[in-house]
């Protein structure tokens, strides 16, 4: 009779990290880079970020993608503890109906009838923030962020973010996902990878926020 898989045993601090990393994902649909979890730490560099990060790798709870600032990934072994974890907490789980959304017709609602390609039911809990509906990811503008070409991007309806959250936007007849800043003068959404540029909305563009992204599906995953 083979053995179950045992949890990897985690010092505090690397718990610490790794409750981090999946707290900005559930926040942002992206995890912080090493310069973002040094600076919540009180670390004095990135490189006490990255040592952490490689003891985490090594113990097989994330991979780490090379070439990306943002390079973490969960492994789909600790996604599987993590929900189940939560359905073990929650007595009753609600699962949400979400229309997945694809191409969105020039000056249409984005929730429009017309645009929902099909439905998805998943659990309520495997978000922190309950999103509205899913958007699958076109190319590759957010490859640093972890958001790949065919990702289901859970996004929540609202017409405010705060600087730094990933969002999806209008600008006239086109829809976009990118990291928002707001300057005085101008709107800045942020791309990343390096292959691609941000995009400087002056304050008389159109420009409209439609939602804030909280979570990531790839592979049946919930990232």
């Amino acid at each position: 009779m083979s053995e179950l898989p045992t949890t990897p045993k985690l010092t505090a601090r690397q718990q610490q990290i790794l409750t981090l990393i999946q707290t900005a994902i559930a926040r942002t649909g992206a995890p912080p880079t090493r310069a973002e979890i040094a600076s919540e730490l009180g670390f004095k560099s990135a490189n006490a970020a990255e040592e952490h990060l490689q003891a985490l790798a090594r113990k097989g709870v994330i991979e780490l993608l090379s070439g990306t600032s943002r390079g973490i990934r969960l492994r789909s072994e600790d996604l599987r503890s993590i929900n189940a974890a939560r359905q073990l907490t929650l007595p009753g789980l609600a699962q949400l109906a979400l229309p997945l959304i694809g191409r969105v017709a020039a000056g249409s609602p984005i929730l429009a009838q017309e645009h929902v390609d099909q439905t998805y039911h998943v659990e309520s809990s495997l978000f922190a923030r309950q999103p509205d509906y899913l958007l699958r990811v076109r190319g590759m503008s957010m490859r640093d962020a972890g958001i790949m070409d065919g990702d289901l991007l859970a996004v929540q309806s609202t017409r405010e973010a705060r600087n730094g959250q990933i969002v999806v936007a209008r600008l006239g007849d086109d829809v976009t996902v990118k990291r928002f800043m707001r300057h005085p003068d101008h709107i800045e959404l942020i791309a990343e990878n390096p292959d691609y540029r941000s995009i400087v909305v002056s304050n008389d563009e159109p420009f409209e926020i439609e939602g804030l992204a909280v979570g990531l599906i790839r592979n049946s995953f919930v990232i």
